[in-house]
């Protein structure tokens, strides 16, 4: 039989058929065993305690969905529940026990956190791409199961090409999806990273951020110490080169200033390491 779709959220993945549901009750909280399915790698320490304390009040008010795995249970959903109980020093929780296989217990995770709690888009990705390299399905199929758009799937997978810091910015939400989506535009890695530094630096908005993306692109390609030549003018003044030397002993750091026009230009700040990147930061928010 054809699973239902999960489009409308976890409910509609539990009560897909009577024949899901094995029965409800209290177990000890000690033969329950985490979801090796979980999407969700961090958790708000702040949160759980708050639910823990609530759980210390009033008890776990919806039953946590187990699975049999031996004689003991596996967690399907209540994560957060789960985890305030053992802070709240409980012995028993609520259970419902559904008969579910691998597939469906890895469904019912992503749609517990993506429909209900708002994973970042970095842990959703690893979520759908651990689900398609385990089960065989490609993003189309994932998007069907879970009632998104399959570009949805796709936009979030392609995250996980970042380069890796540029991946924990977004995980630790320094930068949006949206940013996240523009930086995979630059294949250079180094350059991503770079960009990436400047957007956190300078807090860019999507379409700032475009818009550098835009200028240093139309700059033409840099020459071996990475300056763009494309639109300059031809000479600086002694004034000019001055001005760059000046700079350049205050902050320790290579600086560039390019003419466009004759009141018309830029800096250019370049670091060569994190210190580098740090320290102008530094000098930038005084």
């Amino acid at each position: 039989m054809e699973k239902k779709r999960l489009g409308r959220g976890l409910d509609a993945l539990l009560g897909a058929g009577a024949s899901t549901l094995e029965g409800q009750g209290e177990v000890a909280l000690g033969l329950i065993e985490q979801n090796p399915f979980q999407p969700r790698k961090h958790f708000d320490e702040d949160e759980i305690a708050a639910l823990s304390a609530s759980v210390k009040s009033h008890g776990i008010l919806q039953p946590l969905v187990v699975r049999h795995v031996g004689d003991r249970y596996q967690l399907i959903a209540g994560e957060r529940r789960l985890r305030a109980a053992h802070n709240a020093g409980l012995e028993s929780v609520p259970i419902r026990i559904v008969d579910f296989n691998d597939q469906q217990a890895y469904e019912a995770a992503l749609v517990e956190n993506i429909q209900r709690a708002d994973l970042n888009p970095i842990e959703k990705a690893l979520g759908f791409k651990d689900y398609i390299d385990r089960f065989k399905l490609n993003h189309e199929q994932l998007a069907q199961r879970l009632g998104l758009a399959r570009t949805s799937i796709t936009n979030l997978v392609n995250l996980l090409e970042l380069a890796p810091e540029v991946q924990d910015g977004v995980r630790l939400n320094q930068i949006s999806e949206a940013h996240a989506k523009l930086l995979k535009g630059i294949k250079n890695k180094e350059r991503q990273v770079s960009m990436f530094k400047q957007v956190v630096a300078m807090g860019l908005s999507v379409k700032a951020t475009e818009a550098l993306m835009r200028e240093q692109k139309d700059e033409g390609p840099a020459d071996a110490n990475g300056s763009h030549e494309a639109g300059e003018t031809s000479a600086k003044t002694a004034h000019v080169k001055g001005l760059e030397e000046e700079l350049k002993q205050k902050l320790a750091l290579h600086v560039e200033i390019k003419l466009r026009s004759k009141d018309k230009g830029q800096f250019v700040l370049r670091f060569e390491s994190n210190d580098d990147f740090e320290r102008l930061l530094e000098v930038l928010r005084r």
